[in-house]
């Protein structure tokens, strides 16, 4: 235990010498998780609308004004026809066009139904298909409206059905409470994944592996100490992140703290092991950190962080369902979100001890003391 102990002094000591680890520790989480979920906001606003008002009628009118108090639309101009509206689309000003025919009012009042047009910029599908929707939305709820007769008894027509939700374990539909936990979980994985990798191969740039090599330690001991230290960091950096989710956007965990850090302590152990087995296997700094980038990006990318895993392909599912990350993000969301209980989590846990277990044992049998 005695050599075990000299091999953590020292890293200790040079990871309080390097600035730089020291600043990530305590700057990092505050920074990305200051910003990072501001910017990731999936939900679809500011969607630029032209409306074409072929009619000038109140309904009109009525109907320009809903859409405008929806929060989701900026009206960008009111062209005169279509084939002006049209260059709006073309060349990016609008990304949906709204016509509103000259017979608007009169055969809604006359025959209670009016055909409109909306066309829709598809270069971005995922914000034509979610901003025609909203219009959609909008449209219907106007629709209803203007059924309503003056005496606020309903026109004749088929019975509506009246529905209500209630939405579960994010009661306000907050996105930050989604995505927080997952920049938790990304800010983990790039300090326990990039900074270990660097460890072992630096060792070997600067000349000082020979004289660890030369001493009696083990290979597990040396392993070990590498480990613990970067597995301190890892364990502190969800710590300060733990505490700006509850600064700035007012997370608190549902669930067990106990449960969380123990996920983790085993998550972080899984990930070192892997970047000391790619520091092992890389001759100098570079080679170790294009090899971790790559496999990070991988598992940032398959973890369900921004795209969800039921909505990938069959073979990207497979691949999901491999990485360790995707267990631990979704293990995360459930303590933080739901207050899932240790049954609820033993599965994971017990195949995130696994990888651990797996990835530093390779670890400590591809470390070679003769070079």
């Amino acid at each position: 235990m005695r050599t075990l102990r000299f091999i953590l002094q020292k890293e200790f000591r040079q990871m309080f010498r390097n600035k730089t680890i020291l600043v990530m520790m305590f700057m990092l989480p505050v920074i990305q998780l200051g910003v990072l979920p501001l910017a990731m906001d999936l939900d679809v606003k500011n969607i630029n609308l032209t409306i074409v008002d072929q009619d000038h009628s109140s309904y009109a009118q009525r109907l320009i004004s809903k859409i405008g108090a929806s929060g989701y639309f900026r009206i960008v101009t009111v062209a005169p026809a279509y084939k002006q509206a049209m260059f709006t689309l073309e060349n990016g000003t609008a990304d949906i066009i709204l016509e509103i025919p000259a017979s608007f009012e009169r055969n809604l009042l006359r025959e209670g139904r009016q055909p409109l047009n909306i066309t829709a910029d598809a270069i971005n599908g995922t914000k034509s298909g979610i901003g025609s929707a909203y219009l959609l939305t909008v449209i219907r709820d106007f629709n209803q409206d203007i059924r309503l007769m003056s005496n606020g008894q309903p026109m004749a027509g088929p019975a509506g059905i009246d529905i209500s939700s209630t939405a579960w374990f994010n009661p306000y539909e907050r996105f930050t409470w989604y995505i927080v936990p997952g920049v938790l979980v990304l800010l983990l994985t790039l300090v326990g994944g990039f900074l270990s990798s660097l460890n072992i191969v630096r060792e070997k740039e600067i000349g000082t592996i020979e004289q660890i090599n030369v001493t009696p330690i083990k290979k597990w001991q040396f392993i070990l100490g590498k480990l613990i230290p970067f597995w301190v960091v890892g364990m502190i950096v969800l710590t300060i992140g733990l505490l700006v989710a509850r600064l700035f956007y007012g997370i608190v965990p549902v669930g067990s703290l106990i449960l969380l850090y123990l996920l983790a302590a085993v998550y972080l152990a899984a990930l070192l092991g892997f970047g000391l087995l790619v520091s092992t296997i890389s001759n100098n700094q570079l080679q170790s950190m294009f090899i971790a980038f790559f496999f990070i990006m991988i598992f940032i990318l398959m973890s369900g962080l921004f795209t969800s895993v039921d909505s990938m392909p069959a073979w990207a599912r497979s691949i999901a369902a491999f990485l360790p990350i995707t267990h631990f993000m979704k293990a995360v969301r459930m303590i933080i979100l739901k207050g899932s209980a240790f049954s609820d989590i033993l599965p994971i846990l017990i195949y995130e001890l696994l990888f651990a277990i797996g990835l530093n044992t390779l670890a400590i049998w591809n470390y070679r003391k003769t070079q």
